[in-house]
């Protein structure tokens, strides 16, 4: 298919009732650089974890999940070291050496400080966990030098962050040495075990800026599906290309040694994909996987989201982006992704922090403010209970919950 028309940068405002995908896309902002803060003190932390903001929305309509009234900060996700811009996100199932069942992962993509030298994108190493009551530890802290395998640029750790069978952890990484993105490297996914160790390293063709991603695990395998954004983007700078792909792995858990990877496949190419001077990099992002098999993609630059028909079992790759399942309308810079308990798609708009709900056939729900603002959302996932829908707020590095 034809790649669909570029969005030109303005504000855009919703509607009350839910509607079908229009037949022309409406034009959304690209994403604002997050408005990172100093690290919190511990009063004051304690504090935020106890503050439930309502913030005024829509009506929820009939059928739709995003029917909360509350929307409430969990506590912060800044660690001892500082590190800002809370990216990744995935919900603890068990109880399992560090982790504990019902927290929060996440995984920060800024260092600490102040610029020139501090809160550059691409440079964060560390993965907090965060309690239902916001009680936060350090997961993992994780340094370049003594990883147990190649990682091309270094550890800048991104929204791919997925919790495997036995209490394995993978988490994506998109180094850069200054923030940069002409030092942006193609980085890779890390392996770590229940107690924060990384144990391997996925680097290597077809491995190559990992943004996002999810897991479907079976067992003692895990599917999982990643989203790439540096095949030629640094070369092409701000300046669009139609390369960026979804790769499928197959990794397996073993007896006494770490996971193996079984299968490593391009599964969809074609995704437009650029730098960008606030956000990093700009490109396919979200990915989450429906109930018949469908992996659904949030096309940032595009401002839409596509589909990928038979996912786990496809053998060729879906070229052109894959087929467009919504375009425009409440959409507003999809980043984040996740599959609501009702089969229906939610993505956290990086344009206006609203999130947004759309069914598989392509009609969008009047959106959820958040009240994060532009540039406030990334990371988003349902909790534990699969009552409420749990956020990273870039904008005051905080977790968020909707409920």
């Amino acid at each position: 298919m034809s790649p669909a028309p570029r969005f030109t940068p303005r504000w855009t405002r919703s509607v009350p009732t839910p509607f079908p995908s229009p037949a022309a896309p409406a034009p959304a902002p690209a994403r604002r650089a997050p408005r990172t803060r100093r690290a919190l003190g511990a009063g004051a932390a304690l504090a935020l974890a106890a503050l439930a903001l309502v913030v005024p929305t829509s009506a929820p309509a009939a059928g739709a999940f995003l029917h909360f009234k509350h929307n409430t900060t969990v506590g912060s996700t800044v660690p001892p070291n500082g590190d800002l811009n809370p990216y990744g996100i995935d919900v603890v199932p068990q109880t399992t050496g560090a982790l504990v069942a019902g927290d929060t992962l996440i995984s920060n993509f800024n260092n600490g400080g102040e610029p020139p030298t501090g809160n550059q994108q691409g440079t964060g190493t560390t993965i907090v966990e965060l309690s239902p009551r916001g009680k936060l530890k350090v997961f993992a802290q994780l340094n370049a030098a003594t990883l147990p395998g190649p990682c091309p640029g270094g550890v800048g750790l991104t929204t791919a962050l997925s919790i495997l069978p036995q209490g394995y952890v993978v988490v994506g990484s998109l180094p850069t040495t200054n923030g940069s993105a002409e030092t942006a490297q193609a980085g890779c996914l890390i392996l770590l075990n229940s107690n924060g160790t990384p144990v391997e390293t996925i680097s290597g063709p077809p491995i190559n800026g990992p943004w996002d991603m999810t897991a479907v695990n079976a067992g003692a395998t895990s599917t999982l599906f990643v989203t790439n954004v540096l095949n030629g983007t640094v070369a092409s700078g701000e300046t669009p290309i139609d390369e960026g792909t979804v790769v499928r792995l197959r990794v397996r858990i073993v007896p006494n040694g770490p996971p193996r990877v079984a299968e490593a496949k391009v599964i969809a190419t074609g995704f437009p994909e650029r730098t960008d001077e606030a956000a990093l990099v700009v490109g396919p992002t979200g990915v989450a996987l429906g109930g018949d098999g469908t992996l659904y993609v949030a096309d940032t630059q595009d401002n839409r989201i596509a589909a990928v028909k038979n996912a786990l079992g496809r053998g060729n790759p879906v070229m052109g982006g894959g087929a467009t399942v919504t375009q425009g309308g409440f959409l507003n810079a999809p980043l984040g992704m996740t599959i609501a308990p009702n089969g229906d798609i939610l993505t956290a708009n990086g344009g206006d922090g609203n999130i947004v709900e759309t069914t598989p056939e392509g009609a969008q729900f009047p959106p959820f403010d958040t009240g994060a603002g532009g540039g406030g959302l990334f990371g988003v996932t349902i909790n534990a209970s699969l009552n409420g829908v749990l956020y990273v707020n870039d904008a005051e590095n905080t977790l968020g919950l909707l409920h």
